[in-house]
């Protein structure tokens, strides 16, 4: 049980409460305001002891002594965790702080997605900092919205991938069942055609089986993860097997990988796909480099977002370079690419509620920047 307090629920400082303009008490109406907020409104001193606080944060908060012990008490692991130090750099330095998607649960089994602003409140005499005011949004029914309409999104967007990849796969099952015929024909004598082109049919059967093939493996491939569900792995981490693992083919290639990898702040994540992301950004930076290069592979959190990049110094993207996204779409020679990855790539990433980018490098080359919420992968397991 948390200890017991009793903090004001008067918001409003006694100078407002006491005005009166015309019979209509100003702090009266300003505490009735706050009171109705849906929002939680919580005021606490320089030593982050709680003095006031509204009827909302009274429902998503326990009552404890500091404001700092009333966050630390529910909020499950992830990028907060001092929230003494979080709060004090916020008085300290006169700035006001945002801080989305907190992952809050009072009772260790209902969980409640939070935004937390936190603004520095002043002396309205000398202007000096006497405390600071946090008010928490309680997002979950918007974002449960939102998961809900992005599910529908992905079915409907999965809807017109497997129509796709249905005519993708028609096509060469034609040309093997046409191909297969013919040869039929001819080994059973009813063609006017030379035997010897019986290889040549079956060449060709096996050049559209192949091409289903890698179709159905890319597909396959993303399904796939490297560590289990419940096993947290840093990014890092994840990166630099990638690395590891096109090693290899990069060095085949006469292409040097150059990786800066930063610690700080590096989230970890579970039930990753990011190994075969990772993987096939380098794969991509190889082939675009047949005569060599040099692949630049970085990590970095930024606004507590991970950051990754991947410049290569190949021929570049074609001129409207977010086609490269699209499914089916590819800039190699026919049979060396199905066109599937980096739109899968794209599908996956935006299930973390990040983002991926394409552009040209002024020197020439491309760079693919990949950019996920910090809280989305230390808190959150994408559906598979």
């Amino acid at each position: 049980m948390p200890p017991q307090t009793e903090p004001s629920t008067n918001v409003v400082p006694q100078a407002v409460r006491d005005a009166d303009h015309g019979g209509i008490r100003l702090g009266e109406i300003a505490e009735d305001v706050l009171h109705s907020l849906s929002a939680g409104v919580i005021v606490f001193d320089r030593s982050l002891r709680v003095a006031h606080r509204n009827q909302s944060a009274g429902n998503l908060f326990p009552d404890y002594p500091t404001i700092d012990a009333t966050l630390a008490a529910g909020t499950v692991e992830g990028q907060y965790q001092d929230w003494a130090t979080e709060l004090r750099r916020v008085i300290e330095s006169g700035r006001p702080a945002r801080y989305d998607s907190v992952v809050y649960s009072e009772d260790g089994e209902t969980d409640r997605l939070l935004n937390l602003a936190c603004t520095p409140l002043r002396s309205g005499e000398a202007g000096g900092i006497i405390g600071a005011v946090l008010v928490a949004e309680d997002v979950s029914p918007r974002v449960s919205l939102e998961r809900r309409l992005a599910v529908s999104e992905r079915l409907a967007a999965v809807g017109k991938l497997a129509a796709r990849v249905a005519h993708e796969l028609n096509n060469p099952l034609d040309g093997i069942l046409r191909y297969i015929s013919l040869a039929k024909r001819l080994v059973a004598g009813e063609g006017e055609l030379p035997s010897d082109k019986v290889a040549g049919y079956l060449d060709q059967a096996r050049t559209g089986l192949m091409r289903m093939a890698d179709i159905i493996r890319e597909l396959l491939e993303f399904s796939r993860t490297t560590h289990s569900e419940t096993e947290s792995v840093n990014v890092n981490t994840v990166l630099e097997e990638a690395v590891r693992t096109m090693s290899e083919a990069a060095s085949r290639n006469r292409i040097t990988v150059a990786a800066s990898f930063r610690d700080e702040q590096m989230p970890p994540v579970r039930g990753s796909r990011l190994f075969q992301v990772f993987c096939n950004l380098i794969k991509n930076a190889i082939d675009a480099m047949p005569e060599g290069g040099r692949l630049t592979v970085t990590s970095s959190v930024v606004d507590r977002e991970v950051v990754v990049r991947f410049e290569d110094t190949g021929i570049g993207l074609p001129d409207e370079a977010d086609k490269v996204f699209q499914p089916f779409f590819t800039t190699k020679k026919a049979g060396e690419g199905t066109g599937l990855g980096l739109a899968i790539c794209k599908d996956y990433i935006e299930r973390l509620h990040g983002t991926i980018t394409a552009r040209n490098r002024a020197e020439g080359g491309a760079v693919f920047v990949i950019r996920i919420p910090a809280a989305s992968l230390a808190t959150e397991v994408p559906d598979r």
